[in-house]
């Protein structure tokens, strides 16, 4: 093989690596300051925010969309309402 071609075959190699190897680290930067945080913030957002349902469904009005999107699994594992809450408070204080 002529020193030419093995030069050319050499330095393609060489530099797919150092390309590979730039893109990987920004790569790594971008993702890990586009990522920081956002989860927390959307929350908090959520958490803000009356429940879409709160017009249509009486039991959702007072609640937030984040209350809104757990309820369900707090009535399965019985996890008592603000509703049921007062209902028991009376229930108590009537005995």
């Amino acid at each position: 093989m002529k020193t030419s071609t093995l030069s050319l075959i050499v330095g393609s190699i060489a530099g797919g690596a150092v390309l590979a190897s730039r893109m990987y680290k920004k790569k790594q930067t971008v993702n890990s300051e586009a990522d920081k945080d956002t989860h927390w913030r959307a929350s908090e957002k959520i958490d803000d925010i009356e429940s879409v349902y709160a017009e249509d469904d009486p039991e959702e009005k007072g609640l937030t969309q984040f209350d809104s999107a757990h309820r369900n699994d707090w009535i399965a594992n019985r996890i008592p309402d603000e509703q049921a809450r007062k209902e028991l408070e009376e229930l108590k204080n009537n005995q």
